[in-house]
């Protein structure tokens, strides 16, 4: 992951700081560390936005931000990852961490009718709590986990890379 690339989409410190929704969390905000990109920070954003993201509960952000606090994760990164489930998304998503819980719990999961009604969902919610969750909580760990991997081995890889092509470059240069 290149620093540059992921510094263009980030917003500041400086930039949340101002927004007024944000102010009872000034002094996390003014915290250094939640700000670094380094290769554990990006690792550790994205291990707890996106377990976060998972989750089917309100305040999502909040609890991605007090993740980033906990593991010294990059703050803004960690909460933008929340919003990989949007409105869009999300019953999607749910739909799947549903029946990864119900595949978990070995529970019979409920088929979803043509035209899906308040309602329907209002009846159906007590046999589906339990599923959704132990189902988002599954793959919000194996999300998290492959996540923290994943960004790790890829920023050691681009750093390898990087090196080679130093080395190359020099090689060039003292040839001629």
């Amino acid at each position: 992951m290149s620093r540059r690339w992921l510094q263009r989409y980030i917003p500041s410190r400086e930039r949340l700081q101002g927004t007024r929704s944000l102010r009872f969390m000034h002094h996390m905000l003014g915290d250094p560390a939640l700000w670094v990109l380094s290769r554990r920070s990006v690792a550790n954003a994205c291990m707890v936005g996106l377990f976060a993201a998972m989750l089917p509960i309100p305040f999502q952000m909040v609890l991605a931000a007090l993740g980033a606090y906990c593991f010294r994760g990059n703050l803004p990164l960690a909460v933008s990852l929340v919003w990989i489930t949007n409105p869009l998304t999300m019953p999607v998503v749910f739909y799947f961490n549903y029946r990864i819980g119900a595949w978990v719990l070995d529970s019979p999961a409920h088929e979803v009718p043509g035209h899906i009604t308040t309602g329907w969902i209002a009846e159906q919610m007590a046999h589906i709590v339990v599923p959704l969750f132990t189902g988002s909580i599954v793959v919000g760990l194996v999300l998290a986990i492959a996540s923290n991997v994943l960004v790790r081995l890829i920023w050691r890889w681009q750093i390898y890379r990087s090196w080679r092509r130093r080395a190359r470059h020099r090689r060039r240069r003292q040839s001629h």
